[in-house]
């Protein structure tokens, strides 16, 4: 298994509004068993009930990650394995519902079944058609009784499925995990320095591995921390964070914010001052009372 520093299970980066989203479902993380953890993240439990509420579209700006979903809902109901998604990600919650995920790491998914992991990018497919012998799998992990059982149907269907060692998705786990965690890494450039990698082989490694390139894998890091910074109450100096993540200037980080998540940076942290300050007034309320 690649030793490093994984995302915290209690982490909002990559959730849009996550305070607003905290109000319309419930999020829990389970940690991966040992026979599947070199390949698997986590996890992740999302519950809703608002019978009695009007929908709320939940945004997501993903991972370069594939997920392998098992979802009952208005909308599908059924095991799916999803790619890298580019743009940002966007789920209406409506009645009653849940999904029950399992998130691969960053390359893991291609380690794991050997697939170009690139053809499945912006798509999202039945889980029979990735996994031919996953018939009525869906059904038995939706039937479960606790995330905990239905943790375990998937991890018993998966880990006889490993594949074995590979060096390039080693490579590629610690490339990646560069990318995310060290924000003076803004180029490509930096990374094939670094690892000794040339551009156009680490262009292939990623397609296949990855599922999309390196500098959006990059970009979409830095943007991501951008968003988590300013949902957490950032206030400073705007054209120093757009420095800070690797932008030519601050119009540079502007435009791409908005584009990407669909408010400028600054409206997206006043939306969440807002909504936190909200919070906090519904809360004291309920205590009053």
């Amino acid at each position: 298994m690649v030793a490093d520093e994984r995302t915290p299970l209690d982490s909002e980066k990559g959730i849009l509004h996550p305070r607003e989203q905290s109000r319309h479902r419930s999020l829990k993380r389970l940690e991966p068993g040992p026979r599947v953890g070199e390949f698997v993240d986590w996890y992740w439990v999302v519950h809703w009930d608002l019978r009695d509420r009007p929908p709320y579209v939940a945004e997501v700006l993903s991972f370069p990650c594939v997920n392998i979903t098992f979802e009952h809902s208005a909308h599908r109901v059924g095991g799916f394995v999803t790619g890298v998604c580019t743009a940002k990600y966007t789920r209406e919650l409506t009645g009653r519902g849940l999904t029950f995920g399992a998130r691969f790491r960053a390359g893991g998914f291609g380690a794991f079944t050997g697939m170009d992991v690139g053809s499945l990018r912006d798509r999202s497919l039945p889980i029979t058609e990735v996994f031919p012998d996953a018939e009525g799998l869906a059904e038995r992990v939706l039937a479960a009784e606790s995330d905990e059982d239905r943790r375990v149907l998937i991890e018993d269907f998966l880990a006889p499925r490993a594949g074995g060692e590979d060096p390039t998705f080693q490579l590629v786990t610690r490339i990646v995990h560069a990318m995310e965690h060290d924000r003076a890494l803004t180029r490509v450039d930096q990374i094939t320095e670094r690892f000794g990698v040339p551009v156009r082989t680490l262009q292939r490694m990623f397609r296949r591995y990855v599922g999309a390139g390196p500098k959006w894998v990059l970009r979409r890091y830095r943007l991501q921390d951008g968003a988590d910074l300013l949902a957490k109450g950032w206030v400073g100096d705007l054209a120093a964070l757009a420095v800070e993540l690797g932008y030519f200037d601050q119009a540079h980080f502007s435009r791409e914010f908005t584009a990407e998540i669909g408010m400028a940076p600054l409206e997206y942290a006043r939306h969440s001052l807002r909504t936190a300050s909200d919070l906090v007034g519904a809360t004291a309320g309920e205590s009053r009372r």
